[in-house]
């Protein structure tokens, strides 16, 4: 890395405000948000995006002639610190954008870690005796603020375009077009966008993403909605703190403490070989829960998770209940590790790592729990709605 450390962070003004967004908790009041919308716009289409709420820090980056000139945090969002130097060693940032950019072009996005990043600094940490991180985003935050660049580099941060900010000669007239523009110009765009001509097929999406998120190797803290086009959005305008065009879905967390009586494996409609918790039964949002996922084996060893542990589980939207932390001065004495089977616990075929070393499958496609959520997942309402074919006939 050729950048060198800096003696202190310059406070640099936004050219245009980074402003917050309005969150809503439920699908009630994320419904009554976009048809308050639609009708400022007097009842004309409006296509929806739908994006993933990345829990990381947010920045803004400017290059002009292509080039990489500043990068600056959020801040408070007129005023963030200059971290150009942290901003360089990212690999999702180029420091020259391909194709013909325009002259000047300043985009915002999130700065983010992943899990099996976090896990991989954590070992280094504890290999030196250092004190461990608790989640990414910490991490996230105090990393991009440091003054030597080199620490930053180490940690392989990422990054993730959402939006733009000043722009001279831009050329697409709505959101999906630009993330297009931004993937010529080599910047990575937030993944798994999807743009609707409705309310309702929006925010059936929504609910549908929020059961998939614990597959995805990096932290959110929702979704959110935006109008897709420009020129909409011109019109909508923004409020003192926000813009009147978009909002976040956030999923209202609630948390409770358990004992964790067990460990065991699930395998899934894909041969992907999860973890689950068996819990001693406890009440979280209105609702009993026996059972908490644990993500993947990396996942399990960052938290150091163990049979027997008092452990805090937490329970948002329709999010399936997950383990939090370990309160380990609860522990007594040294329970063994868990240990992943080398083995599929259904067919005994020998399972495999995936190409990032972080999920752990079965290969067998013939493998009986493969088939078995195969055609559960067939009869479900998100794909073919078959009533009566349920569990006890599967």
């Amino acid at each position: 890395v050729g950048e060198l450390p800096v003696s202190d962070l310059q406070r640099v003004t936004h050219r245009v405000p980074m402003l917050s967004i309005d969150n809503t908790y439920s699908v009630e009041e994320l419904r009554a948000f976009m048809q308050r919308t639609e009708k400022q716009l007097d009842g004309e289409a409006v296509e929806w995006v739908v994006e993933l709420k990345i829990d990381g820090v947010a920045a803004s980056i400017i290059y002009e002639n292509g080039l990489l000139v500043r990068a600056v945090t959020r801040g408070n969002g007129e005023v963030g610190d200059d971290v150009t130097h942290n901003i360089r060693t990212l690999g999702d940032v180029p420091p020259r954008l391909s194709s013909d950019p325009p002259a000047v072009l300043e985009v915002r996005g999130e700065v983010y870690m992943t899990n099996p990043d976090l896990v991989r600094l954590n070992e280094s940490q504890k290999a030196k005796g250092d004190a461990l991180y608790a989640n990414t985003r910490n991490v996230t935050a105090g990393t991009i603020r440091l003054l030597d660049p080199r620490v930053a580099a180490e940690r392989h941060l990422r990054f993730f375009t959402h939006g733009v900010g000043y722009c001279e000669g831009l050329r697409s007239s709505n959101y999906v077009d630009f993330l297009g523009e931004l993937r010529d110009y080599g910047l990575a765009p937030t993944p798994n966008v999807a743009k609707f001509a409705s309310i309702d097929e929006a925010i059936a999406h929504c609910e549908s993403w929020i059961e998939n998120l614990h597959e995805l190797d990096f932290e959110v803290d929702g979704l959110v909605l935006k109008v897709n086009d420009f020129g909409q959005r011109e019109r909508l305008g923004r409020t003192s703190k926000s813009p009147r065009w978009l909002v976040a879905y956030k999923f209202e967390k609630y948390e409770a403490v358990t004992k964790l009586l067990r460990i065991s494996v699930n395998v899934g409609k894909s041969g992907a070989v999860t973890p689950v918790a068996h819990l001693e039964p406890v009440e979280i949002a209105e609702t009993i829960v026996s059972r908490a996922s644990l993500h993947n084996a990396e996942e399990i060893e960052r938290k150091d998770v163990r049979e027997g542990d008092v452990v805090v589980v937490e329970k948002a939207g329709k999010i399936i209940p997950h383990i939090v932390r370990v309160e380990k001065h609860e522990r007594t004495g040294d329970p063994p590790k868990f240990h992943y089977p080398t083995v599929c616990p259904e067919c005994e075929t020998e399972l495999v790592k995936d190409e990032g070393g972080v999920y752990i499958r079965c290969p067998n496609p013939e493998c009986p729990a493969q088939l078995k959520e195969r055609l559960r997942y067939f009869a479900t309402r998100n794909a073919m709605d078959i009533e009566g074919l349920g569990d006890k006939q599967i």
